[in-house]
């Protein structure tokens, strides 16, 4: 008996070091007791000695999740020095020692204090020792065993994600992967069924279907469409036990979503379109809008419209709206309602991204009709062509018609049409034209030299709706006609020595002519027939522009020359060329130059020409005189005294408070004729006869103050030093009235005569006001 427990604990003890699991198929004899004897040194240089030693175990498994009410018994420790007497005391140390696991110190036996969780923890290593009481030593060497928890299924599986979301292309064939879902299991997968995981679906029949080992989900109808229904809800469960009937299972839920794929055409809703637009509108304008329907999404319900075929292919187009999806009629040429009345098009609508695999279901294209009616609109008049050129001679007479234009009105009315020139364009007011035909006629007369092109607008309006007009311009051109004679193009003054040379050439002039014959310029010189031929110069004909002089043998000559063209009708002029005389030396070098100057036979004679000169050096001399007199005039000032009385008059714009004012004026001086000083000389002018000075009767009798100014006023116009223009008298006296009719300007407006106030317009915008108050006509007086 001994040595079988020896035996068994030997085996349990080299299993331990090894760390080797115990066999499934020692489960049936693993409860049996067990006693190892085993002796154990650390040290090399000593060799192992066996010593007797025995340990009993009744289990060493522990099932978790126990749900009994005693405590779960897991073994019993025990010694072959253990007498029965209670003098050995057993202790457990190690992993969960005393607290998950207890052991009775006297008997050995091993319980679980706590329900034990294998996926918490799998494995507890323990030590026991065995104790003598009394001595406290041990009795047996130290010693390790291990408690393995042994699964039960009570985990259920869990998949990684709470929900799961896929798509898959619609179409698609049947046994397409959506999807793989993955579930775990906490439970041990090398223990039984606990851990083996199922797959099966719930909800998502007939469309899906899911591999019950790989959990791949799969697509389980042929050609399921987008457009029928996009959005699926599958739910998967996850078994364990494989499976069967107790299994613990978890579920989840996959969200699938079918993408769309190109497999539907466009379509029109509706086969024909109806549109109206003015004739008036510029190209380019937005006749309507028209859309096909593609229950497709994204790039495969992209779609692209053109015109297959109508009578409108060369008056409209049609434009794609990338954003709307929509085909945009727009106009191509400009319309008339005159012409055509009604277009019909032919649009279609077809993909631009077609898949291939879907071709066989038919086109992707679909056509409809589109009617356009063109509506009538008042359209202003239509000249016959973009612009008119008139040419027309410079010499036609005033009233003269030069040429005409021509305007419709391209309404089915035809309302009448009247011309009219901008006169914005013809300023001078040269052309005018007939409101009814549109003739151009002349007001004035043309002339090339100073206009030669005449640039006019003509407008065309509808006589029953002024608002529609036309412009065109007018250019007209000015033909030249030989109506300008030829002339020097310059004053010619030339010089000859008097010792010239018969036949040679002292002069060579220029003539222009401002008319332009089509032929070109040629010119023809001559003497002038009325003179006689002077046999001093000749005029020799160069046959270009210019003619050459000779001089023969005279002193100064005005030479005049007969210059015409060549044009028809001929023109011709006679210019003056100036010759002068000079005393020259032996090279020809000019000294001096002789003043006289003939005109040929009839020419002034030097005494005449000396006289003329004379009376205007007289002439200009008086002149002269006569403003130095002028300057040096200047008259004696009527007032030389510093205390000229103008200089001292103040005006105040005070009213003065009347008689009863005393502040103002001291009115004792006129009622005291003592208070008035004597006659003083005046200060202002020196008087050339000094007169006796009079002493003025007094007038202490007189105190009225009207008789004493009437004398003293008197006094005044009798005495020869105190002249009106230069007196200053005040008077402080108010009468009864006054004798001199009315001062104000208020009164003139009922003068017998009219008087001019025109020259109030000319003083500037200061006299504007006053200008407008009278310088009216007599109608804006009264």
């Amino acid at each position: 008996m001994r040595t079988y427990y020896c035996l068994s604990l030997f085996i349990w003890t080299y299993m331990f070091h090894t760390v080797d699991a115990i066999p499934l198929e020692e489960k049936a004899s693993r409860d049996l007791p067990s006693k190892r004897v085993v002796d154990l040194t650390k040290d090399d240089s000593k060799m192992l000695h066996r010593t007797k030693r025995g340990w009993m175990w009744n289990q060493f498994f522990l099932l978790e999740e126990y749900t009994g009410t005693d405590t779960q018994y897991v073994g019993k420790l025990h010694t072959d020095q253990d007498k029965g007497d209670g003098n050995l005391k057993y202790i457990l140390t190690g992993d969960g020692a005393g607290s998950l696991f207890v052991i009775d110190e006297n008997t050995g036996d091993i319980h679980a204090a706590k329900k034990l969780d294998r996926e918490e923890k799998s494995l507890y290593i323990l030590r026991a020792k065995a104790i003598d009481r009394k001595t406290g030593r041990q009795v047996e060497p130290e010693s390790e065993f291990i408690i393995k928890i042994h699964d039960i299924n009570d985990n259920e599986p869990k998949f990684t994600k709470d929900l799961y979301t896929a798509s898959v292309p619609e179409m698609s064939g049947v046994g397409t992967s959506v999807i793989q879902v993955t579930a775990t299991d906490a439970d041990d997968a090398n223990y039984g069924n606990s851990a083996k995981v199922v797959y099966s679906i719930l909800q998502g029949q007939p469309y899906f279907s899911v591999d019950p080992e790989s959990g791949i989900i799969k697509t389980a109808l042929p050609d399921m469409s987008r457009e029928n229904r996009e959005q699926y809800q599958v739910v998967i469960q996850a078994k364990d036990m494989g499976g069967q009937m107790g299994g613990l299972s978890g579920t989840t839920t996959v969200n699938i979503t079918l993408t769309d794929v190109n497999n539907n055409p466009p379509r029109f809703p509706q086969s024909t379109y109806q549109f109206n637009s003015p004739e008036s509108v510029p190209l380019g304008t937005h006749v309507g809008r028209i859309k096909a329907d593609d229950p497709d999404v994204g790039e495969n319900a992209e779609m692209e419209y053109s015109i297959a075929e109508g009578d409108g292919t060369d008056m409209f187009d049609v434009i794609t709206d990338k954003d709307t999806q929509e085909g945009i009629i727009t106009v191509k040429q400009n319309l008339d309602f005159e012409s055509k009345m009604l277009y019909t098009l032919k649009v279609d609508a077809s993909n631009t991204h077609p898949d291939p695999r879907f071709l066989h279901l038919g086109p992707f294209k679909d056509t409809a009709v589109v009617k356009i009616s063109v509506e009538d609109i008042d359209e202003p008049p239509v000249f016959s062509k973009l612009y008119y050129l008139i040419e027309v001679d410079e010499d036609v007479k005033e009233g003269s018609i030069i040429g005409q234009v021509t305007a419709y009105d391209p309404d089915a009315m035809n309302n009448l049409i009247k011309y009219s020139i901008d006169r914005h364009t013809d300023m001078d007011r040269i052309f005018s034209i007939h409101s009814e035909n549109g003739s151009i006629f002349t007001l004035k007369p043309l002339d090339r030299e100073s206009s030669p092109w005449h640039n006019i607008t003509i407008t065309a309006t509808e006589i029953n709706n002024s608002k529609q007009s036309s412009h065109i311009p007018v250019f007209i051109r000015i033909l030249d006609i030989n109506d300008h004679a030829p002339e020097f193009a310059m004053y010619y003054e030339t010089f000859v020595c008097e010792n010239a040379k018969p036949g040679q050439l002292i002069q060579t002039v220029s003539v222009m002519d401002r008319d332009d014959p089509p032929r070109g310029h040629k010119f023809f010189f001559e003497p002038v027939p009325e003179f006689p031929l002077n046999p001093n110069f000749t005029i020799v004909d160069n046959k270009d522009k210019t003619p050459a002089h000779s001089r023969n043998k005279m002193s100064t000559y005005l030479l005049p020359i007969l210059i015409f063209d060549n044009d028809y009708p001929i023109q011709s002029s006679t210019g003056t060329l100036t010759i002068r005389v000079c005393a020259c030396d032996n090279q020809g070098n000019m000294q001096s130059c002789n003043a006289e100057a003939l005109v040929l036979s009839a020419g002034l004679s030097t005494g005449a020409l000396i006289a003329i000169l004379l009376c205007i050096i007289i002439l200009l001399v008086l002149v002269v005189l006569f403003a130095a007199l002028k300057r040096q005039r200047k008259k004696e000032p009527l007032i030389i005294s510093k205390d000229d009385v103008r200089d001292n008059i103040v005006t105040y714009n005070d009213e003065g408070g009347g008689e009863e004012d005393t502040q103002a004026f001291d009115i004792g001086t006129l009622r005291n004729p003592e208070a008035r000083e004597d006659s003083k000389l005046r200060r202002d002018v020196m008087p050339e006869t000094i007169f006796q000075i009079r002493r003025t009767v007094p007038l202490w009798e007189n105190i009225d103050v009207q008789d004493f100014i009437h004398r003293r006023l008197k006094e005044n116009d009798s005495d020869p030093s105190a002249p009106p223009y230069d007196s200053l008298a005040t008077y402080a006296y108010e009468g009864n009235d006054s004798i001199a009719d009315s001062l104000s300007s208020l009164e003139s407006l009922t003068a017998d005569c009219n008087q001019d106030y025109d020259y109030l317009s000319d003083w500037g915008p200061r006299f504007k006001k006053l200008a407008d108050m009278y310088g009216g006509d007599d109608s804006d007086r009264d």
